[in-house]
């Protein structure tokens, strides 16, 4: 009966206060859109026992804060912060790439002129195919990003602009051993060739990373740390071609996994031309 009672009590109070019940509606719709917002990334990033947990704590707060008298109701803010501040704390790297792939390049600064169809697709994935196996077969060192317009552009700018078409011929030219540009990362978007010789932010991510992998794949998982993109590396040690991805590292990439990497890459950047 005091359950009942307390929730006649609570319902009667937010009917007869218009004040309370305008406050209680905007809260009710600013906290549910946070808690939408952080369960979707949660789940986004497979943090499934995260969002496990947060909506127990939740439902738990809610429940005392609405048949409990005499409980101070800043402990209902004070929960979503502290889940708040942890998530940016635990999932830093995440955050970064959402918010560095935003700041994508200015639609002045890379001209595409390219006419999307099946043909042209087809023809630079297998051009970026045929040079990625040359350069493994020589054991050549290379990093090759597949973006989307949205390396930002300091990035780009240490490098040299090329914004030429794709050639199997000009990327082993650009990562032959001793050339100026073959120790950078190129940037390819699209059908076009950006940018070659750039500089790229190295993975802090150090425990995660074979210890055999040197500089080359801590600069190409390191970019996908922080931007939504794709890097190719092959390796001047081994000559084994990896692919990495929002942080983490495939190796041992062989023609079919790069075809498909490369086809999905081609037909999301075809997407979102189209838009």
């Amino acid at each position: 009966m005091d359950l009942v009672k307390r929730v006649s009590e609570i319902w009667q109070s937010f009917v007869n206060d218009p004040s309370m019940t305008v406050a209680i509606t905007v809260s009710i719709l600013v906290f549910a859109t946070l808690y939408f917002f952080m369960i979707r990334f949660l789940v986004d990033n497979k943090a499934e026992a995260m969002v496990v947990l947060f909506s127990l704590v939740m439902v738990i707060g809610a429940a005392i804060l609405t048949f409990a008298k005499n409980i101070n109701t800043a402990i209902y803010l004070i929960i979503p912060t502290v889940f708040l501040v942890a998530i940016m704390v635990l999932y830093s790297v995440e955050l970064k790439r959402i918010i560095l792939a935003r700041k994508s390049v200015k639609p002045g600064d890379v001209k595409h002129g390219i006419s999307y169809d099946e043909e042209r697709v087809q023809t630079c994935v297998t051009e970026i195919i045929r040079a990625l196996q040359n350069m493994s077969k020589n054991d050549v060192g290379a990093i090759i990003v597949l973006s989307t317009g949205n390396v930002p552009n300091q990035i780009i700018d240490s490098g040299v602009r090329l914004d030429c078409d794709i050639s199997s011929e000009l990327i082993e030219s650009v990562f032959f051993p001793k050339t100026p540009l073959h120790d950078g990362a190129m940037i390819i978007s699209g059908t076009k060739i950006v940018s070659a010789g750039c500089f790229l932010p190295l993975s802090q991510n150090v425990d995660n990373i074979p210890k055999d992998l040197g500089t080359r794949h801590r600069a190409g998982i390191g970019v996908t740390e922080t931007i939504d993109v794709i890097s190719i590396i092959v390796s001047e040690e081994t000559g084994i071609i990896s692919i990495a991805r929002a942080g983490k590292i495939t190796r041992y990439a062989d023609s079919e996994a790069l075809r498909k990497t490369l086809t999905r890459y081609y037909w999301q950047e075809l997407d979102i031309n189209k838009k």
